[in-house]
């Protein structure tokens, strides 16, 4: 006989009728109408007559028939608590991706419809998507999920192209895998387009004068109260190319770097995390420069061009498709 121990409550019952033991050799007295009344499958299960007299090959513990199944006790807890009502027990949570999943694919095994769907909801958390992208969409793909498989493809832009080995990567087949490795490439390639044609940029600005922290210029009123745009102390570090210049005015080469370093990093990884660290790492080498005048801005300046960028980013990934199909 197993060496098996009761699960705590609510699922140790003493009117419980049947026995469900966990794979790990835990055992839930529960009540089959409640597992009838979710799943067709335990429906048709309970209802198969039992042979009479002693059946050596059937399991008996106090009383009750033990009915072995293939899933871990944390599974089959969540599994049953979904099932119980509301006044015995709340719904389990799903703290993380694996439990959702294991929840998944019990469900379907035993038809639990309602609570695929739970577990189908769970999975799409936005916390499992910007942690395990990868993941996210190999299982979303072999669920057909259309929603959740382009969404988990568009995180997945957080991670290099080439991904590492991930757990769930045999769920999907190399023609999958290789159009989202394609659409990653292409999405990089759009958002690196956006390097060829500054328009986007002197658009937004409109003159030299809504941008003087990009030039190197200090603006203030004299004594007489006039507007004057002098030189800061940045103006001597004028960049060597002139990839980057806007309204024909010569680029400073902390703001050449940036933009270096921001298309480099979103060939790779386009999305904005991408420009928010570039942005961010930019601001605090132009502040330990100590200029009087761009120390100032500079924050403010890159806080408003980089949520420009994101845009421009975002636009661009929107116009390319995930080719699979659902």
């Amino acid at each position: 006989m197993t060496n098996s121990v009761y699960a705590t409550a609510p699922f140790d019952h003493a009117k419980a009728d049947i026995i469900l033991r966990s794979s790990d050799n835990v055992d839930f007295r529960i009540f089959k109408l409640f597992l009838s009344l979710a799943s067709p499958f335990f429906e048709t299960l309970f209802e198969i007559p039992q042979p009479a007299g002693v059946n050596e090959d059937q399991e008996v513990k106090d009383g009750l028939v033990v009915v072995p199944i293939a899933e871990e006790s944390k599974t089959v807890d969540a599994l049953l608590r979904f099932c119980y009502p509301c006044t015995l027990t709340d719904d389990p949570n799903l703290v993380t991706l694996k439990d959702a999943v294991d929840v998944l694919d019990a469900a379907r095994k035993y038809a639990l419809d309602a609570i695929e769907k739970k577990a189908r909801q769970a999975i799409s958390n936005p916390k499992f998507f910007e942690a395990e992208p990868l993941r996210c969409f190999a299982i979303a793909r072999r669920g057909r999920w259309r929603e959740e498989t382009l969404l988990a493809a568009k995180y997945t832009l957080t991670q290099p192209l080439i991904p590492s080995w991930f757990q769930e990567i045999e769920m999907i087949t190399a023609a999958e895998l290789l159009a989202l490795l394609s659409y990653h490439q292409r999405c990089g390639e759009a958002v690196y387009a956006l390097r060829a044609n500054l328009s986007w940029i002197t658009s937004h600005y409109g003159s030299s004068e809504a941008c003087t922290w990009l030039s190197g210029r200090r603006t203030y009123n004299d004594h007489k109260g006039r507007l004057r745009h002098d030189p800061c102390g940045c103006s001597s570090l004028k960049a060597t190319t002139s990839k980057y210049m806007l309204f024909d005015n010569q680029s400073l080469q902390w703001w050449e770097d940036f933009m270096e370093e921001s298309f480099a990093a979103l060939r790779e990884k386009p999305c904005k995390a991408a420009v928010q660290a570039a942005a961010e790492k930019t601001a605090q080498t132009v502040q330990a420069g100590n200029c009087k005048s761009c120390s100032s801005t500079v924050i403010e300046g890159m806080r408003d061009f980089s949520d420009l960028f994101v845009r421009k980013v975002e636009e661009a990934v929107s116009q390319i498709e995930l080719q699979l199909e659902f």
